[in-house]
């Protein structure tokens, strides 16, 4: 979803699992789904003065400049860098904003959560994760949601960007496959700088061969879009998976991964506060289908806790 490139780090095997997350760090993976679904919102009011690849070379640009300083060269890596932010950076993010500038945010944001039955499924193919008939369940009542979202009489000429988003998620699923055969050789931070290198200049050029209005873009550029440029880049991006990565590494995954879920509701309610979006009743309850369904796949308890997040 409007959200970057990453990886879930393996909780260590001799660490004891506890059920409990301490007050602070709670507090701390609360903030992640508040900070991206903000992002997703403002995003949307940056593509109306930004072209989506555009907006999106700008936002990995920006990260890149004021991150990759302060971490080390991933030599022997780039090449498969590369090719990651092509995947989960430029193509994903590339079908993805382009969904969102058609339809409203909250039906996109409805639709970016089938990452995560895409994810499972995908982790089960290529990382022989044990999906499991819990997750089966998941992933059918998840995509069942997305029925029920496409063919209501009110979203019927919204299609089109539906399937865009719809293709976005699976890019995404695809480039984290990809992240995870790194096998963790690469920290967070250094990730994030390292595919926004890579993933901001491609972006840019994509931008240049099939968009258009790009010097008027710039000129008549307001504060509104320019503020969403440096929220994507600064908050959502470098600080929303700061805080993410530092959660994931102190936690086992499965305790602090239904926070997530929260997602949706933040960025409905924020497009219905800064937006002026009024999601439809045949909306909300479809995505309330594909909720649970993501719900059933998060709260799956596997021995190997190691599978795939954005």
């Amino acid at each position: 979803m409007g959200r970057s490139s990453s990886v879930l780090w393996p909780s260590d095997e001799k660490q004891k699992l506890d059920n409990r997350v301490p007050l602070r760090d709670l507090f701390f993976s609360l903030s992640v789904p508040l900070i991206w679904g903000m992002g997703f919102t403002f995003a949307k009011a940056g593509l109306d003065e930004f072209p989506p690849l555009m907006l999106m070379g700008l936002r990995f640009s920006l990260t890149a400049l004021v991150l990759v300083w302060f971490v080390a060269r991933p030599d022997g890596m780039l090449w498969r860098l590369f090719w990651i932010a092509l995947i989960s950076g430029t193509v994903q993010y590339g079908l993805t904003f382009t969904g969102l500038s058609l339809i409203d945010a909250s039906t996109a944001v409805l639709i970016v959560q089938l990452e995560v039955p895409f994810g499972a499924l995908l982790a089960g193919i290529f990382l022989a994760d044990k999906l499991g008939w819990q997750r089966a369940i998941g992933m059918a009542v998840a995509f069942v949601g997305v029925a029920l979202i496409a063919g209501r009489p009110s979203v019927q000429d919204q299609l089109w960007p539906i399937f865009l988003v719809a293709s976005g998620a699976m890019a995404w699923a695809v480039g984290q496959i990809m992240v995870k055969t790194l096998k963790g050789t690469i920290g967070g931070f250094a990730l994030i700088a390292w595919v926004g290198v890579f993933a901001g200049p491609q972006m840019i050029g994509a931008s240049l061969l099939i968009e258009s209005g790009h010097v008027e873009a710039i000129r008549s550029a307001t504060w509104v879009g320019w503020g969403t440029v440096i929220y994507l880049a600064l908050v959502m991006t470098a600080l929303g998976y700061g805080i993410w990565y530092h959660v994931l590494r102190k936690h086992p995954v499965n305790r602090v991964m239904p926070v997530l879920l929260l997602l949706p509701v933040t960025t409905i309610l924020g497009s219905v506060l800064f937006l002026g979006e009024r999601p439809g009743v045949d909306v909300l309850l479809g995505g309330l289908v594909v909720i649970a369904g993501v719900a059933i796949i998060l709260l799956y308890r596997s021995p190997k806790i190691a599978s795939l997040t954005s």
